[in-house]
């Protein structure tokens, strides 16, 4: 948030790959690109261990830097209900519920560069949704910290002109984490239930 704070005119790149190609692409774009300003990469330290962010080879030797990533799988447009806006790591825990309560309603798509605001990208990854379709941007951050703001100003109701929006969070808070690992597991999991549904062992906690 202290960054997109900063953000105006163009003046820096802020980005939060969720894969290890999207993060090679973010790079090279960055060194062979004319235009020239400053870039900031959120580059959280579990997503090193995590099997399922790996990319392919084919993903590095081909491509470039995809601003948005649409929802993968191949549930219909026309059956989705919800449409889930995140930005980095806590995309794989979405997935993750969602697999696991088979929810083919639901779609998931990742903004990888929050700033400049790739907004003609996300208007086409929208575009194959009805317009009537609400999208939620969903954050592991308290709701006064994170993106949630920044994007609830710049993209405004509805998002850009089209689809209802509104944001999932944790409560706005003084600080960035609650220096438990037991409490910032049950607020995860309030924020999954809120989004996605709630898993069997979230029924057994509650």
């Amino acid at each position: 948030e202290r960054f997109l704070q900063l953000a105006a005119e163009d003046n820096i790149q802020i980005a939060n790959p969720t894969t290890p190609a999207q993060h090679f692409h973010l790079l090279r774009r960055q060194v062979l690109r004319k235009w020239r300003k400053p870039l900031i990469v959120m580059t959280p330290k579990s997503l090193l261990r995590l099997v399922s962010s790996m990319s392919p080879l084919s993903d590095f030797t081909s491509g470039t830097f995809r601003r948005v990533l649409p929802d993968v799988g191949d549930r219909p447009a026309t059956g989705v209900r919800k449409v889930l806006l995140c930005s980095g790591k806590v995309y794989y825990d979405l997935a993750k519920r969602r697999d696991e309560l088979h929810r083919q309603d639901v779609a998931i798509v990742r903004v990888e560069q929050l700033y400049p605001l790739p907004d003609e990208e996300l208007k086409a990854v929208l575009s194959v949704y009805a317009p009537d379709t609400p999208v939620t941007w969903v954050q592991e951050e308290p709701e006064n910290m994170g993106a949630w703001r920044f994007l609830k100003v710049m993209w405004g109701h509805p998002l850009l002109g089209t689809h209802p929006f509104d944001g999932v969070s944790r409560p706005a808070s003084a600080s960035p984490a609650t220096g438990s690992h037991e409490s910032h597991a049950l607020e995860q999991d309030e924020i999954l239930m809120k989004t996605i549904g709630a898993s069997n062992k979230s029924r057994a906690a509650h």
